[in-house]
């Protein structure tokens, strides 16, 4: 198996001689009756790149997939391989590995003839097929487990059949659909940590569905938010979280405080006693008293008689400790702070909270439900 340059830390892009090939997605939508499934898609993927679609269940992410796979047709649009158009080809001839969430292994054949099967079907004789289904086995850690049956494995060691069967062919494409979902915590991230050491050796351009933010955020090196069928950014895993362009990006990912301000219409807003920067898009119209949003870590909070909230709980994180504080209007916000700094707060403690110094926030619609402004990532 050739092994090629792992991608460039500062763009995520496998160097010339990638084995993974360019996809462009351009304008896909496609509807379901009623329901549009997709809305002009438009993505594109680098030769060598890991980007991954991350989104609620329903937002289209699967759809798109499967269209780039060939198990779905678009209503309009197109899908292009090292720039040609996919549409007529089938899904088998298309050059693409595929990984499902079910693992989909043939319960009839063992570990090493399930990896050897894409090769069968290409006509290469016995023993290279043996030779290839080997060496993706030990790749994947599984050589021990070679002549066992998909019911003598683990759900772990069975998803790493699947991978190194869609590996085995070579492809120039290698499309993952929520592969982890079904595997506990533990194993989830031993492979996903496989996965994404086995894409950087081949080189093979991927494209990740999940609904979960940690898999895209710790694995991709382009992360796409999708919402309603349609990309509300895609950016690098650090910029999508720390200059989120949407209110929709930034309470998708990660977790995210709403605290009341006023805000001018310009590019400042007063909120906890301070005038801050604002970032990312700015509603039409939108002005006078808002939700500003700010992160934990973009918070800041100290030990004040005459503060401005009352500490309610405190999480301890190892390095940092995560403040829970009840601020006037009873709106609730956590903040950020290293441990040793906050060891002198207790619960029912006064304390003063404000945005750290140049910390750029987001605007949005005033829309606090129940007092509580926290917003925390859990994906439908």
């Amino acid at each position: 198996m050739t092994t090629n340059t792992v991608p460039s830390a500062a763009t995520g892009v496998g160097q010339p001689g990638s084995a993974g090939a360019p996809v462009s997605i351009q304008a896909l939508s496609r509807s379901f009756g009623a329901v549009r499934a997709l809305d002009g898609l438009t993505l594109e993927l680098a030769p060598g790149e890991f980007v991954a679609l991350l989104g609620p269940s329903g937002c289209g992410k699967t759809t798109a997939l499967r269209i780039v796979a060939g198990f779905e047709s678009a209503d309009s649009g197109t899908v292009t391989v090292d720039g040609k158009d996919v549409a007529p080809v089938p899904a088998a001839r298309r050059d693409m590995g595929m990984v499902f969430q079910s693992y989909s292994l043939f319960p009839n054949m063992t570990a090493l003839e399930n990896v050897g099967f894409g090769l069968r079907m290409r006509k290469l004789n016995s023993a290279h097929r043996a030779k290839r289904a080997t060496e993706l086995l030990d790749m994947v850690g599984l050589s021990p487990q070679a002549r066992q049956y998909p019911h003598q494995l683990s759900g772990g060691q069975q998803q790493r059949v699947a991978l190194a069967r869609a590996l085995a062919i070579e492809p120039r494409v290698l499309l993952l659909d929520e592969p982890l979902s079904a595997l506990d915590a533990k194993v989830r991230l031993q492979l996903r940590e496989q996965i994404k050491t086995l894409q950087q050796r081949t080189g093979t351009t991927t494209l990740f569905v999940t609904h979960d933010q940690e898999e895209a955020l710790s694995m991709a090196d382009r992360v796409g938010v999708m919402r309603e069928g349609r990309l509300e950014q895609v950016a690098a895993p650090s910029e999508l979280y720390s200059r989120p362009a949407t209110v929709f990006v930034a309470e998708f990912v990660g977790t995210m405080n709403r605290v009341p301000g006023e805000y001018g219409g310009n590019d400042e807003v007063s909120v906890l006693g301070s005038v801050v920067p604002v970032a990312g898009d700015r509603p039409a119209g939108l002005i006078g008293s808002v939700d500003v949003l700010v992160r934990p870590e973009g918070l800041r909070v100290d030990a004040a008689p005459d503060g401005n909230g009352i500490v309610t709980d405190l999480t301890f994180l190892g390095s940092l400790t995560r403040v829970t504080v009840l601020l006037s209007g009873d709106v609730q916000v956590k903040v950020d702070k290293p441990s040793t700094a906050a060891a002198n707060l207790t619960p029912g403690a006064s304390v003063q909270v404000r945005v750290a110094s140049g910390e750029p926030v987001l605007v949005a619609d005033s829309g606090r439900a129940g007092g509580s402004s926290e917003r925390s990532n859990a994906a439908p």
